[in-house]
């Protein structure tokens, strides 16, 4: 296996990789992944076959001596194709570690893609991990409701949903995000007294880059906005993210109609998930906000990370496993 750093003229190749991969989605294309330039020093990597095939991408940025999963993108482990087996993920495996190693890297932390994003089974990454001895050092949970198998809603979400209902408040995609992030922006200052990840600009460009894939719902009483939700899709996957409310939509049921909204109209997406409710990296959960999401039938998907010290890497460890 061949290991080679990111360059912009390796920009086409990639995006077609993850157009084609079993595990990839919008998140690590280029478009996407270059918009965190100024925050993150990138090295990412492709991994090509003896024969030149690419066979795996790895969204990746240094620090210091410390390599790790792409820190602008909440997961992104090794973005293989569907003819990626476990023994061809060994070998990517091992070349990736060796050439961490040459680089001069310490540590390998490493994010894994959840997989409700999988569109064949792609956790052959799981095995060389425990072959390469990584320790977990951080597990999320994400509430998530399939939709081939929904659950009933819990009698108090239903409630709130009746409500929004007889209230006649409407739902529907919005062309602008302005107005809505006034209000995301004060629910976060007024809860966690801080400023959204992403401003109004940054959220629009990424908007305009990938239109299909970044979408603004809102809660509406008349011209009135009273919440709304950001939607992250992918092939399986609806991701909601950016929750916000104001005072008169919570006391309207407005998030919990705009849910309802969302699970009885589905696009295509299998998966719908209502993301994390932990704190500190992990190891606190937010019991009020997951009993919400679970409320409407979720359940829980855990997100792996890993460490793995590269100090102590032995030069073949993970190819012994190969009978």
């Amino acid at each position: 296996m061949l290991v080679e750093r990111y360059n912009p003229a390796t920009a086409a190749a990639w995006d077609a990789f993850v157009a084609g991969s079993k595990n990839g989605t919008f998140l690590f294309r280029r478009g996407y992944m270059d918009y965190h330039a100024d925050r993150f020093a990138d090295h990412s990597l492709l991994i090509r076959d003896d024969g030149g095939t690419l066979r795996a991408l790895l969204p990746g940025h240094a620090d210091g001596s410390n390599y790790g999963s792409h820190g602008g993108l909440t997961y992104g482990g090794f973005v293989t194709g569907p003819d990626m087996k476990v023994p061809a993920m060994l070998e990517v495996f091992e070349a990736t570690a060796a050439y961490l190693v040459e680089q001069g890297f310490g540590s390998w932390k490493y994010k894994t893609i959840p997989m409700i994003y999988h569109i064949h089974p792609a956790e052959e990454d799981r095995y060389a991990l425990f072959l390469a001895n990584a320790t977990l050092v951080r597990r999320d949970v994400l509430a998530v409701v399939d939709r081939r198998a929904a659950l009933p809603y819990q009698e108090r979400r239903a409630r709130s949903v009746n409500k929004a209902r007889k209230e006649g408040l409407t739902f529907a995609e919005e062309p602008g995000f302005a107005e809505y992030w006034n209000v995301v922006a004060a629910n976060l200052a007024e809860k966690y007294g801080v400023a959204p990840v992403h401003s109004l600009a940054e959220i629009e460009s990424l908007r305009a880059r990938f239109p299909e894939n970044i979408r603004l719902v809102a809660c509406r009483d008349g011209a009135r906005l009273l919440g709304g939700v950001v939607l992250y899709t992918s092939a399986t996957v609806a991701h909601v993210q950016y929750i916000a409310s104001t005072d008169e939509g919570r006391k309207r049921g407005a998030l919990d109609g705009l849910f309802d909204h969302l699970l009885t109209h589905p696009g295509g997406e299998r998966y719908f998930d209502f993301g994390i409710s932990n704190e500190q990296g992990g190891r606190k959960l937010n019991r009020g906000l997951i009993d919400q999401k679970e409320g409407f039938g979720a359940r829980a998907v855990v997100h792996d990370h890993y460490r793995i010290d590269l100090t102590t890497w032995r030069a073949g460890q993970i190819l012994e496993a190969l009978a």
